[in-house]
Protein backbone atom coordinates (compact mmCIF):
# COMPACT_ATOMS: atom_id res chain seq x y z
CA UNK A 1 0.00 0.00 0.00
CA UNK A 2 1.63 3.25 -0.92
CA UNK A 3 2.13 5.78 2.14
CA UNK A 4 -0.02 9.06 1.28
CA UNK A 5 -2.06 11.28 3.23
CA UNK A 6 -4.46 9.55 2.45
CA UNK A 7 -5.68 5.64 3.50
CA UNK A 8 -8.68 3.58 3.17
CA UNK A 9 -9.41 0.75 4.72
CA UNK A 10 -12.10 -2.08 2.96
CA UNK A 11 -13.84 -5.03 4.68
CA UNK A 12 -15.09 -6.59 0.80
CA UNK A 13 -17.02 -9.48 2.64
CA UNK A 14 -19.09 -7.31 5.18
CA UNK A 15 -22.35 -6.59 4.42
CA UNK A 16 -24.24 -8.14 1.53
CA UNK A 17 -19.89 -8.13 0.13
CA UNK A 18 -21.48 -6.45 -3.01
CA UNK A 19 -19.88 -3.09 -2.12
CA UNK A 20 -16.05 -3.67 -2.91
CA UNK A 21 -14.93 -3.20 -6.57
CA UNK A 22 -16.97 0.29 -6.53
CA UNK A 23 -16.11 1.70 -3.50
CA UNK A 24 -12.60 1.10 -4.21
CA UNK A 25 -12.99 2.92 -7.39
CA UNK A 26 -14.48 5.93 -5.75
CA UNK A 27 -12.40 6.21 -2.98
CA UNK A 28 -9.31 5.67 -4.99
CA UNK A 29 -10.51 8.33 -7.11
CA UNK A 30 -10.26 10.61 -4.44
CA UNK A 31 -6.83 10.52 -3.54
CA UNK A 32 -7.45 7.46 -0.97
CA UNK A 33 -5.35 4.40 -1.19
CA UNK A 34 -7.19 1.60 -0.75
CA UNK A 35 -5.78 -1.50 0.89
CA UNK A 36 -8.60 -4.38 1.71
CA UNK A 37 -8.58 -6.38 4.69
CA UNK A 38 -8.35 -10.64 4.53
CA UNK A 39 -9.43 -11.48 7.62
CA UNK A 40 -10.00 -10.66 11.25
CA UNK A 41 -7.85 -8.07 12.80
CA UNK A 42 -6.30 -7.22 9.33
CA UNK A 43 -8.25 -3.44 9.84
CA UNK A 44 -6.75 -3.12 13.38
CA UNK A 45 -3.18 -3.62 11.76
CA UNK A 46 -3.88 -1.18 9.14
CA UNK A 47 -5.30 1.10 11.72
CA UNK A 48 -2.32 0.61 13.41
CA UNK A 49 -0.01 0.78 10.37
CA UNK A 50 -1.77 4.38 9.35
CA UNK A 51 -1.76 5.76 12.65
CA UNK A 52 2.08 5.04 12.38
CA UNK A 53 2.40 6.63 9.17
CA UNK A 54 0.94 9.99 10.42
CA UNK A 55 -1.59 9.78 7.58
CA UNK A 56 -3.96 13.08 7.64
CA UNK A 57 -7.13 10.84 6.63
CA UNK A 58 -8.80 7.43 6.67
CA UNK A 59 -11.92 6.59 5.44
CA UNK A 60 -13.53 2.97 6.94
CA UNK A 61 -15.58 1.09 4.37
CA UNK A 62 -17.42 -1.57 6.34
CA UNK A 63 -19.44 -2.13 9.03
CA UNK A 64 -19.33 -1.10 12.85
CA UNK A 65 -16.77 -3.94 13.85
CA UNK A 66 -14.37 -2.84 11.24
CA UNK A 67 -14.82 0.64 11.79
CA UNK A 68 -14.16 -0.71 16.02
CA UNK A 69 -10.48 -2.55 14.69
CA UNK A 70 -9.60 0.70 12.96
CA UNK A 71 -10.20 2.89 15.70
CA UNK A 72 -8.19 0.50 17.82
CA UNK A 73 -5.19 0.59 15.97
CA UNK A 74 -5.15 4.17 15.75
CA UNK A 75 -5.46 4.56 19.04
CA UNK A 76 -2.50 1.97 19.91
CA UNK A 77 -0.20 4.36 17.37
CA UNK A 78 -1.50 6.96 19.42
CA UNK A 79 -2.62 8.63 16.63
CA UNK A 80 -6.57 9.43 17.29
CA UNK A 81 -6.17 13.04 18.02
CA UNK A 82 -4.16 14.20 14.46
CA UNK A 83 -6.61 12.00 11.84
CA UNK A 84 -10.03 12.81 10.47
CA UNK A 85 -11.82 9.48 10.07
CA UNK A 86 -14.24 8.82 7.49
CA UNK A 87 -16.89 5.89 7.47
CA UNK A 88 -18.14 4.40 3.95
CA UNK A 89 -21.12 2.21 5.67
CA UNK A 90 -20.92 -1.46 4.23
CA UNK A 91 -22.13 -3.61 7.15
CA UNK A 92 -25.22 -4.68 8.24
CA UNK A 93 -26.40 -2.36 10.74
CA UNK A 94 -24.00 -0.13 10.30
CA UNK A 95 -25.07 1.74 13.57
CA UNK A 96 -22.35 5.17 13.58
CA UNK A 97 -22.89 5.93 10.03
CA UNK A 98 -26.55 6.68 10.99
CA UNK A 99 -26.04 8.06 13.49
CA UNK A 100 -24.08 10.41 11.83
CA UNK A 101 -26.15 10.87 9.37
CA UNK A 102 -24.44 8.88 6.52
CA UNK A 103 -27.33 7.08 5.15
CA UNK A 104 -25.90 5.30 1.85
CA UNK A 105 -22.27 4.43 0.28
CA UNK A 106 -22.43 6.89 -2.53
CA UNK A 107 -23.62 9.71 -0.30
CA UNK A 108 -20.64 8.47 2.21
CA UNK A 109 -18.41 8.84 -0.78
CA UNK A 110 -18.52 12.31 -0.82
CA UNK A 111 -18.99 12.96 2.94
CA UNK A 112 -15.55 11.17 3.02
CA UNK A 113 -14.02 13.72 0.31
CA UNK A 114 -15.39 16.98 1.19
CA UNK A 115 -17.81 16.70 4.23
CA UNK A 116 -18.35 18.62 6.78
CA UNK A 117 -15.09 17.41 10.36
CA UNK A 118 -16.79 17.91 13.81
CA UNK A 119 -14.39 16.52 16.80
CA UNK A 120 -16.59 13.77 18.91
CA UNK A 121 -15.66 12.01 22.35
CA UNK A 122 -14.28 8.71 22.16
CA UNK A 123 -15.12 6.32 24.87
CA UNK A 124 -12.65 4.07 26.40
CA UNK A 125 -12.96 0.53 28.15
CA UNK A 126 -9.89 -0.79 29.71
CA UNK A 127 -7.75 1.32 27.23
CA UNK A 128 -9.97 -0.20 24.44
CA UNK A 129 -12.06 2.91 22.53
CA UNK A 130 -15.60 2.73 21.13
CA UNK A 131 -17.17 5.32 19.59
CA UNK A 132 -20.70 4.03 19.14
CA UNK A 133 -21.80 1.88 22.93
CA UNK A 134 -20.28 -0.07 25.54
CA UNK A 135 -22.98 -2.84 26.80
CA UNK A 136 -23.31 -5.36 29.44
CA UNK A 137 -25.88 -8.37 29.89
CA UNK A 138 -28.28 -9.34 27.56
CA UNK A 139 -28.12 -6.85 24.74
CA UNK A 140 -24.25 -8.28 24.71
CA UNK A 141 -25.58 -11.86 24.88
CA UNK A 142 -27.71 -11.40 21.99
CA UNK A 143 -25.23 -9.89 20.18
CA UNK A 144 -23.52 -13.28 19.44
CA UNK A 145 -26.12 -14.75 18.47
CA UNK A 146 -28.01 -12.10 16.22
CA UNK A 147 -27.45 -13.38 12.79
CA UNK A 148 -26.95 -11.18 9.82
CA UNK A 149 -30.51 -11.40 8.60
CA UNK A 150 -31.87 -9.86 11.74
CA UNK A 151 -29.38 -7.62 11.57
CA UNK A 152 -30.23 -6.43 8.19
CA UNK A 153 -34.28 -6.97 8.70
CA UNK A 154 -34.18 -4.98 12.59
CA UNK A 155 -31.15 -2.96 12.40
CA UNK A 156 -30.77 -1.38 16.13
CA UNK A 157 -33.59 -3.43 17.12
CA UNK A 158 -31.90 -6.56 16.26
CA UNK A 159 -30.97 -7.83 19.70
CA UNK A 160 -34.26 -7.19 20.97
CA UNK A 161 -35.71 -9.80 18.80
CA UNK A 162 -32.84 -12.53 19.49
CA UNK A 163 -32.83 -11.20 23.06
CA UNK A 164 -36.77 -12.17 23.34
CA UNK A 165 -35.11 -15.71 22.09
CA UNK A 166 -32.42 -15.79 24.93
CA UNK A 167 -33.70 -14.49 27.92
CA UNK A 168 -35.51 -17.39 29.33
CA UNK A 169 -31.67 -18.58 29.59
CA UNK A 170 -30.10 -15.35 30.93
CA UNK A 171 -29.50 -15.24 34.70
CA UNK A 172 -29.12 -11.61 35.11
CA UNK A 173 -25.96 -9.94 36.49
CA UNK A 174 -24.77 -9.27 39.94
CA UNK A 175 -23.17 -5.27 39.68
CA UNK A 176 -21.87 -2.79 41.25
CA UNK A 177 -21.68 0.66 39.18
CA UNK A 178 -19.81 3.65 40.41
CA UNK A 179 -19.80 6.58 38.57
CA UNK A 180 -18.83 10.17 38.40
CA UNK A 181 -21.95 12.01 36.91
CA UNK A 182 -22.63 15.32 36.15
CA UNK A 183 -24.45 15.71 38.92
CA UNK A 184 -21.82 14.55 41.61
CA UNK A 185 -20.49 10.49 42.42
CA UNK A 186 -23.33 8.35 41.98
CA UNK A 187 -22.97 4.53 42.86
CA UNK A 188 -25.99 1.81 41.51
CA UNK A 189 -25.84 -2.09 43.50
CA UNK A 190 -28.38 -4.96 42.70
CA UNK A 191 -29.10 -7.28 40.02
CA UNK A 192 -28.94 -6.35 36.21
CA UNK A 193 -30.63 -7.72 33.08
CA UNK A 194 -28.36 -5.09 31.09
CA UNK A 195 -25.89 -2.27 31.34
CA UNK A 196 -25.88 -0.16 28.18
CA UNK A 197 -23.36 2.81 28.02
CA UNK A 198 -23.35 5.03 25.04
CA UNK A 199 -21.20 7.75 23.34
CA UNK A 200 -23.01 7.87 20.06
CA UNK A 201 -26.36 6.16 21.01
CA UNK A 202 -28.18 6.97 23.73
CA UNK A 203 -30.73 4.58 25.43
CA UNK A 204 -33.29 5.71 26.92
CA UNK A 205 -36.81 8.12 26.08
CA UNK A 206 -36.76 8.47 22.14
CA UNK A 207 -33.19 6.64 21.79
CA UNK A 208 -31.30 7.97 19.08
CA UNK A 209 -28.17 9.98 18.33
CA UNK A 210 -26.44 10.85 21.88
CA UNK A 211 -24.81 14.21 22.63
CA UNK A 212 -21.49 12.79 21.00
CA UNK A 213 -19.34 16.69 21.64
CA UNK A 214 -20.48 17.13 25.50
CA UNK A 215 -17.98 15.00 27.56
CA UNK A 216 -20.34 12.36 28.95
CA UNK A 217 -21.48 8.77 28.30
CA UNK A 218 -24.96 8.03 28.41
CA UNK A 219 -25.43 5.20 30.76
CA UNK A 220 -28.78 3.04 31.35
CA UNK A 221 -28.98 0.49 33.87
CA UNK A 222 -31.57 -1.86 33.53
CA UNK A 223 -32.68 -4.02 36.91
CA UNK A 224 -33.33 -7.60 36.66
CA UNK A 225 -36.66 -8.07 35.52
CA UNK A 226 -38.81 -11.17 35.67
CA UNK A 227 -38.36 -13.41 31.78
CA UNK A 228 -42.24 -13.26 31.04
CA UNK A 229 -42.19 -9.41 31.46
CA UNK A 230 -38.56 -8.58 29.54
CA UNK A 231 -40.00 -10.68 26.48
CA UNK A 232 -43.05 -8.32 26.58
CA UNK A 233 -41.48 -4.90 26.97
CA UNK A 234 -38.36 -6.06 24.26
CA UNK A 235 -41.48 -7.09 21.69
CA UNK A 236 -42.88 -3.77 22.61
CA UNK A 237 -40.32 -1.84 22.11
CA UNK A 238 -40.70 -0.23 25.71
CA UNK A 239 -38.00 -1.47 27.10
CA UNK A 240 -35.85 1.46 27.53
CA UNK A 241 -38.26 4.23 27.62
CA UNK A 242 -37.20 7.09 30.50
CA UNK A 243 -40.20 6.26 32.37
CA UNK A 244 -40.15 2.56 32.41
CA UNK A 245 -40.04 1.36 36.22
CA UNK A 246 -36.28 -0.02 36.47
CA UNK A 247 -34.64 1.76 34.35
CA UNK A 248 -31.68 3.76 36.10
CA UNK A 249 -30.14 6.65 34.21
CA UNK A 250 -27.09 8.74 34.66
CA UNK A 251 -24.62 10.87 32.39
CA UNK A 252 -21.01 10.46 33.82
CA UNK A 253 -17.42 10.80 32.21
CA UNK A 254 -16.66 7.50 34.08
CA UNK A 255 -17.34 4.54 35.42
CA UNK A 256 -16.23 1.39 36.87
CA UNK A 257 -18.73 -1.93 37.26
CA UNK A 258 -17.68 -4.40 39.10
CA UNK A 259 -19.50 -8.57 38.72
CA UNK A 260 -18.20 -9.23 41.82
CA UNK A 261 -15.91 -11.71 40.99
CA UNK A 262 -17.93 -13.29 38.19
CA UNK A 263 -17.24 -12.51 34.53
CA UNK A 264 -19.50 -10.02 32.80
CA UNK A 265 -19.74 -9.93 28.97
CA UNK A 266 -19.42 -6.76 27.38
CA UNK A 267 -19.58 -5.52 24.22
CA UNK A 268 -17.49 -2.84 22.53
CA UNK A 269 -18.97 -1.76 19.64
CA UNK A 270 -19.39 -5.32 18.53
CA UNK A 271 -16.20 -6.22 20.19
CA UNK A 272 -17.13 -8.86 22.81
CA UNK A 273 -14.88 -9.66 25.87
CA UNK A 274 -15.29 -11.09 29.38
CA UNK A 275 -14.20 -8.89 32.20
CA UNK A 276 -14.94 -9.52 36.31
CA UNK A 277 -14.39 -5.58 36.40
CA UNK A 278 -14.54 -2.42 33.87
CA UNK A 279 -13.67 0.83 33.87
CA UNK A 280 -15.02 3.32 31.35
CA UNK A 281 -14.24 6.71 30.88
CA UNK A 282 -14.62 9.52 27.91
CA UNK A 283 -12.15 11.15 26.42
CA UNK A 284 -13.37 14.70 25.45
CA UNK A 285 -13.59 15.67 21.75
CA UNK A 286 -11.00 13.44 20.79
CA UNK A 287 -11.04 12.79 17.15
CA UNK A 288 -12.23 14.45 13.92
CA UNK A 289 -15.38 12.91 12.27
CA UNK A 290 -16.33 13.78 8.82
CA UNK A 291 -20.21 13.78 9.26
CA UNK A 292 -23.24 13.46 6.97
CA UNK A 293 -25.42 16.54 6.59
CA UNK A 294 -28.09 14.68 8.80
CA UNK A 295 -25.72 14.79 11.69
CA UNK A 296 -27.66 17.17 14.90
CA UNK A 297 -24.41 18.46 16.56
CA UNK A 298 -27.04 19.44 19.80
CA UNK A 299 -30.03 16.50 19.99
CA UNK A 300 -32.32 17.11 22.45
Amino acid sequence: MQVGSRRAVLNPVSGDGNHADAVERSLSARGFAVSRTEGPGDALELGRAAGEARVSEVAVAGGDGTVNEVVRGLARADHLDGVTLSVVPAGTANLLAGTIGVTDRRQAIEVADTGDVRTIDVGFADGEPFLVSCIAGLPAEASLATSGDLKARFGTLAFLVTGAQEAIEFDGLDLTVEAVGEDGPFTWTGSATCLLVGNARKFVARGGQADMEDGLLDVAIVERMPTGNLVAEAIGHRLLAADTDGVTYVRATELSVDGHGEPVRFSRDGEVADHERLDVRVRERTLDLRVGPGYDPDPQ
